[in-house]
């Protein structure tokens, strides 16, 4: 009788594929999650803070500092650059290289309570104040409004309505020139202009920035048409560059770019104080000048989207330094002697 044949294997080989197949699309799903993961955790943190913290763990590395790291490389490069770094920025070059530990789960030794009181040492030995940008008024806003209107050029008409735009809806550098042609609505009363995303609006729902019409030297809706008709705007970026040949760029204008066009414009009507301003100035003038005109604090603080009060205090306290002041009422009720 002829010997059976063995089995065929083949059913086995083929029973691994499938395995096999599956294994390899589970993989393939985890590096998917893994990378949706990852980017979602990275929407977790603001896009400046992000990068402030990049900017801190790069400054550490270029010092000569390894990752991971210990305590005593911590305390090393915080005495190192104690005596030329504010410690605010020593401070938050210390939160970035916590957070590095903490993402990728290394102990942290740059929150061991040797460390922390290290920075606090620091800050009684070295501290000084911080160095905060001057509000501009209302008044010096308007002396450069007729200057720019006086100029009649495709940038003065830029210019006018940047500067207009930001201080009256105080907003922050970021979103100004992240306003685009379809976030501005106009009614009757003013403009809207719809904020997708804001620093106190990271989860995107959106703010609303009501700016209402004048009749006085500013109209920042009358300036915002002057320069979306002047320079053919119909969709896009409102605010871009401008050519030295007149060409208005398709792109928006740059972050820093705010700051250079206030300082020009200040320099332009001669401020006294042009190396003490920048973009926070408007938005900072908008609340100290909103306040001495009556304005209620809880508009205050919604116009310029401040989540904390204790801010929009301080900018009061500015304002009305000479207002509510102990020594000034002693001193208007004293008469010189005849």
């Amino acid at each position: 009788m002829a010997t059976p044949e063995p089995a065929d294997n083949g059913a086995e080989n083929n029973d691994a594929h499938p395995a096999s197949a599956l294994h390899s699309a589970v993989t393939a799903v985890d590096a998917v999650l893994a990378a949706q993961h990852r980017a979602v955790l990275a929407a977790a943190t603001a896009d400046n803070t992000r990068r402030a913290y990049r900017s801190a763990v790069n400054h550490y590395l270029a010092w000569g500092g390894v990752l991971p790291a210990d305590e005593a490389a911590i305390i090393r490069y915080l005495l190192t650059y104690a005596p030329t770094l504010n410690p605010r920025t020593l401070a938050l070059r210390l939160t970035a290289l916590s957070q590095w530990h903490v993402h990728l789960g290394f102990p942290n030794p740059a929150s061991t309570p040797t460390v922390r009181k290290t920075l606090t040492g620091i800050a009684r030995t070295h501290g000084r104040p911080k160095k905060r940008a001057k509000a501009l008024p209302i008044e010096d806003l308007e002396r450069i409004v007729v200057q720019l209107v006086s100029a009649g050029t495709l940038k003065a008409t830029r210019d006018n309505a940047l500067l207009q735009i930001g201080f009256f809806g105080g907003l922050r550098r970021s979103e100004l020139v992240a306003i685009e042609v379809g976030h501005i609505g106009w009614t009757p009363e003013g403009i809207e202009i719809m904020l997708p995303r804001s620093k106190t609006d990271q989860l995107g729902e959106g703010i609303i920035k009501a700016i209402p019409y004048s009749d006085g030297p500013c109209c920042p809706a009358a300036a915002l048409r002057a320069w979306l008709d002047a320079a053919d705007i119909m969709a896009g970026p409102v605010f871009r560059s401008i050519s030295k040949w007149g060409t208005v760029a398709s792109a928006a204008l740059g972050v820093g770019s705010v700051n250079t066009i206030l300082e020009d414009c200040a320099t332009l009507v001669k401020l006294d104080y042009v190396l003490d301003l920048s973009s926070h100035s408007l938005r900072r003038g908008m609340a100290t000048s909103a306040h001495r005109a009556g304005a209620d604090f809880r508009d205050i603080k919604k116009q310029g989207g401040w989540r904390h009060d204790g801010t929009v205090h301080g900018y009061i306290e500015e304002a009305s330094r000479f207002e509510d002041n102990a020594a000034g009422s002693l001193l208007r009720k004293r008469v010189k002697p005849a």
